[in-house]
């Protein structure tokens, strides 16, 4: 078996420049964008700790607010003075403000038509994503899943993606680099095919979609920190990244949502478990596959 060391250590990924992005820019003032899951925490590793009817919710929300808090003072650090914190798990009501740095911002709640990425627009200098786990279908991802557990993969302009590869391509369309990405080994390498230029912290290790070695905190929060720090330090903002059209494909584990949101204009069925639409630009695109998965109930 792989030690922690070589396998997790090792691990804070310093990617590829890429999409106009340079380091060295040493610009202070810069508005900063936290997206954090609960899933990808540090500490976490088993369901009971995941909604409010667990026995040890409490315990993680505050896990949770450690993450987050770390990230924040490394992005301080980097020249960040505006920092704006989405709480992006299930509820989307696990962050308490009281836990979090006392001068951040908190979106709260999830009836959000942007999900995750609420709140987020082209004034950012930087995104950052706390906690986050494999997309559907990823036989190794620590509570693998995309959206919600009615989904079985998305799929735009061909291409399949989790909420990681997802939430990177509503950021690009706003000429925003991801710069910081926090989750178990499996979730970080699959976000880093997307945000290409992100600096990766994996917090623990997935020993498969339930099991996983867990890291020392402390060791934990520094390198979010530092990886916060660099990468808002040398976050470069570029031209919006949109392409002409995007095609999408929501594929889910039943018939049952297709054979509802098939009456829904522009929506076809291509298959029995699949909804096909095309739309303009990725945040309308990301707002209709929200709804698709969170707000069709077939029961």
């Amino acid at each position: 078996m792989r030690s922690v060391s070589s396998a997790l250590c090792g691990l804070v990924v310093f990617g590829a420049i890429a999409s106009g992005q340079a380091a060295g820019n040493q610009s202070t003032n810069k508005k900063v964008f936290i997206s954090a899951d609960m899933e990808g925490i540090s500490g976490i590793s088993a369901s009971d700790q995941l909604s409010a009817t667990g026995a040890e919710y409490n315990r993680s929300r505050k896990l949770m607010a450690d993450d987050v808090n770390a990230a924040v003072r490394g992005a301080r650090r980097g020249g960040a003075t505006d920092i704006v914190v989405n709480d992006s798990h299930g509820s989307m009501r696990n962050l308490r403000l009281e836990d979090l740095d006392n001068q951040v911002r908190l979106i709260s709640h999830s009836f959000k038509r942007s999900g995750m990425m609420e709140g987020l627009d082209e004034s950012f200098d930087a995104v950052i994503f706390i906690g986050y786990h494999a997309k559907a279908g990823h036989p190794g991802g620590l509570f693998a899943h995309t959206g919600s557990g009615v989904v079985r993969d998305v799929r735009v302009n061909g291409r399949s993606l989790g909420e990681g590869g997802l939430n990177t391509m509503v950021a690009a369309s706003y000429g925003v680099p991801v710069v910081l990405v926090t989750g178990d080994d499996v979730a970080v390498m699959q976000v880093a095919e997307a945000a290409t230029a992100a600096k990766m912290v994996a917090v623990k290790r997935a020993i498969n979609p339930r099991a996983v070695e867990l890291r020392p905190f402390a060791a934990v929060h520094r390198e979010i920190e530092t990886a916060a720090y660099e990468g808002i330090r040398d976050a470069k903002k570029f031209s919006p990244q949109r392409a002409a059209a995007y095609q999408v494909e929501v594929q889910f584990q039943d018939v049952a949502i297709p054979e509802v949101a098939q009456s829904l204009p522009s929506m076809s069925r291509p298959s029995p478990d699949t909804i096909a639409f095309t739309t303009d630009s990725m945040p309308k695109a990301y707002t209709l596959i929200r709804l698709l998965y969170r707000y069709i109930n077939p029961d």
